[in-house]
């Protein structure tokens, strides 16, 4: 197929889906790249959370009946690209760039401007790919998008107490542990308390890369 047939595929997708077609914002590190979900990867999506779903239940919160199928996926797409285009928040696909595999997600959200200039991480993996490095060259990635690119001056996240995995990621890539948040988010249909944790601009400048 032609350029111009490829192009216009694209348009004719976008136009079935009402959604409007994503950035073209890419994010390399040595063996992942991060781009914005694309309606065409919707079957890679559902299959790689329905693979893993026993591994991100317990983490996150409790998936609707409807959570893989694509008219749930396309509907998250389209607040997905709102958020995008109104500067509240900036989600990712991962990818592992040998291969073109979907190996996960990241997102900045809540993202506030103003005096506060800051914005929330959060990231998955799929289980089949954790623990291999792959999530820690992301944050990466995206915490310089986030500071340097964005203009952010702070980022947070958060994880459950007993999430070893996680509580290390975010100290590979330099959060600092603030507090506890009590009730802090629904995960897995209760409310569960939550780690806090912050990084700033000068930490990101002031660590070696």
């Amino acid at each position: 197929m032609s350029a111009t047939g490829r192009s216009k595929g694209r348009v004719i997708g976008f136009l079935r889906t009402g959604i409007v077609p994503a950035p073209t914002t890419r994010l390399d590190a040595p063996r992942v790249c991060l781009r914005p979900p694309r309606p065409r990867d919707w079957r890679a999506w559902a299959r790689l959370r329905d693979d893993s779903r026993a591994f991100l239940e317990p983490w996150e919160p409790l998936w609707p009946p409807d959570a893989l199928t694509r008219a749930s996926y396309l509907r998250r797409l389209r607040r997905l690209m709102s958020e995008w285009r109104h500067d509240e928040g900036y989600s990712f696909l991962l990818f592992r760039r040998q291969d073109d595999q979907l190996i996960g997600g990241a997102s900045l959200s809540n993202l506030r401007r103003g005096v506060a200039q800051s914005a929330t991480l959060g990231y998955w993996i799929g289980a089949a790919f954790a623990r291999q490095g792959y999530m820690t060259e992301a944050g990466r990635a995206i915490i310089s998008f986030a500071l340097f690119e964005l203009g952010l001056h702070r980022i947070e996240a958060a994880c459950l107490a007993h999430n070893e995995a996680s509580r290390a990621l975010l100290a590979r890539v330099g959060f600092a542990q603030e507090g506890l948040a009590r009730g802090y988010l629904m995960i897995n249909g209760r409310w569960r308390d939550h780690l806090t944790f912050s990084l700033l601009r000068e930490d990101w400048i002031d660590q070696p890369q």
